[in-house]
């Protein structure tokens, strides 16, 4: 994470929206922040990845967390992370919400950067094929992840209104399981004094789990929110050092990895709260999760038909078959990769029209089988790393290798395609009225790549305009930058 001479005010939570753009505009204009923004940081994290020598070159992130729902950066500062790790584009993809949308296209534009926006959410997803199986979700069977990707900017009030009941019932829900977390602290820690006054182990909930979300401000509530509660609890108690993990064991039955026990014995790592936090939620969610029911969880084709009658992308979350987490928060555990056919014909079934995967998170072999079937199924394929650690890098130079080429073109192509569909709901990369509806998916893809990367970046919402007058007319760019 950069920081150097960064304005606080950019990375305050509790701030508006506008006073945070106003700073970044105020420092994107200043020579420290010429000299930091490029390729310096992709170009050392890709030599770590074995791709030295293929550099510079693009990278994208379309599925950046915020304070929204949960991260270490609020809208502004994602974007300017991304923009100082050398990223081209970059994306806003929150938990139950759009809160951060339009501050992230501001952001971008004001980085002269590429932006777009979705959402992400649970919802039901009852097949007689995939029965009893965990799909893509660790917690839950007949429940889904799944995005929905380039929201056009007049569209974000109804998808305010249409997400506020599932934020209200996880509310309801993180509500309950913090009454059943803090009789497990109450048990575990009791009063413990630490050289000084006592601890009290109950979370506040209003105070210290409500206030930190920005669920006030639209955002939502999850699980590391209360987690991050806890662990702030944990540390008061036991301190940050070797102390703490041999307290999670003695106290909870908890015992770290070793990589993750070396992180909590350095008690000045800056990421302490994050690197205990992907503990807690291996080790201690479980204890208390509560399944969401279907108010919270409604049927993946009510969300499908949703998102396409406002012309966004619903995109089914591609997870795979996990061994170690990056962030410490998923175990070794089996998900779709033993019935993708049968999937891919149930997602089609109820109106996904993409897929978004990780590529830092899978194997080449994996990725290979999930873009075989969205070529043979007509999926568009979505990039994009869920940021939600201060110790994830923004970079991704697996996207530099020739497989995930398209990945890039894809990005410019979803950029286009929330630009002229705010402008035109016609325009819209899957609209049934677009001029293009009758080429092939690739086909649109190459258009709207090219006409992404004309957009001039610092005022995209004025240039898409002009670029749908041409696309109007028929002077259709055919072929994008690098194809």
């Amino acid at each position: 994470m950069h920081t150097m001479n960064i304005p606080a005010v950019i990375n305050d939570a509790y701030c508006a929206p506008e006073e945070r753009l106003a700073a970044l505009a105020s420092y994107a204009s200043q020579a420290s922040y010429a000299s930091q923004a490029g390729y310096a940081s992709q170009a050392g994290y890709a030599a770590q990845a074995g791709l030295a020598g293929r550099l510079p070159g693009p990278e994208s992130n379309n599925h950046i967390h915020t304070s929204y729902s949960f991260s270490p950066y609020t809208p502004s500062m994602a974007a300017l992370q991304a923009r100082l790790a050398g990223l081209e584009a970059a994306g806003s993809v929150d938990h139950d919400s759009a809160g951060a949308a339009g501050e992230m296209i501001a952001a971008c534009a004001a980085l002269g950067m590429g932006g777009c926006t979705g959402f992400e959410l649970r919802a039901g997803f009852k097949a007689e094929a995939l029965a009893g199986r965990k799909i893509n979700n660790p917690d839950s069977t007949g429940i889904i992840y799944m995005t929905v990707q380039g929201i056009p900017k007049p569209a974000l009030p109804m998808v305010g209104a249409f997400l506020e009941p599932i934020r209200q019932e996880r509310l309801r829900r993180t509500r309950a399981m913090a009454e059943g977390l803090n009789v497990i602290l109450a048990g575990a820690l009791g009063k413990r004094a630490r050289g000084g006054p006592a601890v009290d182990p109950l979370i506040d909930f209003e105070a210290e789990v409500l206030e930190r979300s920005q669920y006030s401000r639209g955002g939502e509530i999850t699980e590391r929110h209360l987690l991050a509660a806890a662990a702030e609890k944990l540390i008061a108690a036991f301190g940050r050092g070797p102390g703490l993990a041999a307290g999670l064991a003695e106290r909870f039955g908890i015992k770290a990895p070793p990589k993750l026990a070396a992180y909590l014995a350095e008690g000045r790592n800056p990421h302490y709260l994050y690197d205990l936090l992907g503990l807690l939620k291996t080790g201690l969610l479980p204890r208390v999760f509560i399944q969401p029911n279907d108010r919270e969880c409604i049927p993946a084709a009510e969300v499908t038909a949703f998102a396409s009658a406002l012309g966004a992308i619903p995109a089914y979350a591609y997870l795979g078959d996990v061994g170690e987490s990056p962030t410490g928060d998923k175990a070794a555990e089996r998900f779709e990769d033993a019935f993708l056919p049968e999937l891919f014909a149930e997602l089609a079934g109820r109106g996904f029209r993409a897929l978004t995967y990780m590529p830092p998170r899978n194997t080449a072999a994996q990725l290979a089988r999930v873009q075989q079937y969205c070529g043979e199924w007509g999926f568009m394929e979505i990039s994009g790393v869920d940021i939600n650690s201060s110790r994830q890098s923004f970079n991704c130079p697996e996207l530099l290798l020739p497989q995930y080429r398209r990945l890039t073109e894809n990005t410019w192509a979803l950029i286009a395609h929330e630009r002229l569909a705010s402008a035109d709901s016609r325009m819209g990369l899957f609209s049934a009225d677009n001029p293009l509806a009758a080429e092939s998916l690739a086909s649109r893809i190459r258009v709207y790549a090219a006409a992404g990367r004309k957009l001039e970046l610092t005022r995209p919402e004025e240039s898409a305009c002009d670029i749908l007058n041409d696309l109007c007319k028929g002077d259709i760019p055919h072929e994008s930058a690098g194809s």
